[in-house]
């Protein structure tokens, strides 16, 4: 006879592995039904140098729609019963990113981010579990936003669970902006008692979480982001298209609150670190490299839960899990 207590283990796991993706409070409910967040990133002007100062906004639009979810009960390896399933998802991502120096937004109109992720889940009662997605996009100014260069990504990750209070996840991600890169993924999720778990996707991301009521968490987050954008320079009379690579370490403290059932409401204070800025030119040569001090970071996001998938609410039927 399976467990249902097992298969809501194998699934919640990946919503923690999945934190690249999801900004606030993990959920079921993420991955199984239609949903939607707005989020809004600033970071104040600080100086960078050359008595100037820099800020950055950003402001997300990040959607998952679920798109199909097969389930298979049989008997497995061994003659003991077991169950597959396999759940694909589309994440779709627009965001729009805006950098000052001195006041003055540069370039005008900032960057436009459009992206596109298919994630597909694996999982069976007899320990396996799989993890694949690929997507691509572009970030551009308005002047390049036709004329883009495109990031492209892919990976793939395995699950071991060892008990119901650790799991760990290994795999690898293969990343192209200007260059391949590949990067070895190593993920973990360790609860610590009744209200603590540690948690984490090496090298994106980890976290220490509180869980003050089913309502209410806190979250002390290390993140690795940024982002590559192309622009275009004016030189004399000539133009030249040209990418600028920002990255930045975050420490923040956020605390996340689910109301009404359907809404998540996030907010998030700390510092970004380690900051740094690139310049390439066309041919993909490094022209200046910039290190950016200490500043600080707010971000506050919103997210909307619909419950009107029929086909996600009878797969939550079909395998027992609550929400």
């Amino acid at each position: 006879m399976f467990s249902n207590k097992k298969i809501r283990l194998v699934f919640f796991s990946f919503l923690v592995f999945n934190g690249k993706s999801i900004a606030q409070t993990t959920s079921l409910t993420q991955l199984f039904y239609p949903n939607i967040t707005i989020k809004a990133d600033i970071m104040p002007e600080s100086d960078f140098g050359n008595g100037q100062k820099l800020g950055i906004n950003r402001t997300t639009a990040l959607g998952m729609i679920p798109l199909s979810t097969d389930i298979n009960v049989g008997i497995g390896f061994g003659k003991k019963a077991d169950i597959q399933a396999r759940h694909s998802l589309i994440i779709a991502n627009v965001a729009q990113i805006n950098t000052t120096i001195d006041g003055r937004e540069q370039p005008e109109g900032g960057y436009k981010t459009l992206g596109f992720t298919y994630v597909q889940l694996k999982a069976s009662l007899r320990e396996k579990f799989w993890v694949y997605a690929i997507g691509g996009g572009i970030t551009q100014s308005n002047e390049t936003f036709f004329n883009a260069q495109p990031y492209f990504y892919g990976g793939a990750a395995r699950l071991r669970i060892l008990g119901l209070k650790t799991q760990i996840l290994y795999g690898t991600a293969i990343i192209y902006s200007q260059k391949f890169r590949v990067i070895p993924v190593f993920g973990f999720t360790k609860s610590l008692g009744d209200d603590w778990k540690v948690s984490g996707i090496l090298p994106f991301r980890a976290s220490l979480t509180y869980k003050s009521n089913k309502w209410l968490h806190f979250d002390f987050n290390s993140i690795y982001d940024g982002y590559s954008a192309g622009y275009q320079e004016f030189i004399a009379t000539e133009k030249q298209i040209k990418r600028q690579n920002f990255q930045q370490v975050r420490f923040s403290l956020s605390a996340n609150a689910h109301l009404l059932n359907v809404f998540n409401i996030g907010i998030e204070g700390g510092v970004g670190t380690f900051r740094q800025m690139k310049t390439f030119n066309s041919a993909n040569e490094n022209t200046k490299t910039t290190d950016l001090p200490i500043a600080p970071y707010l971000g506050v996001s919103l997210r909307y839960i619909t419950t009107k998938s029929n086909v996600s609410s009878k797969f939550l039927r079909g395998t027992g899990i609550g929400l």
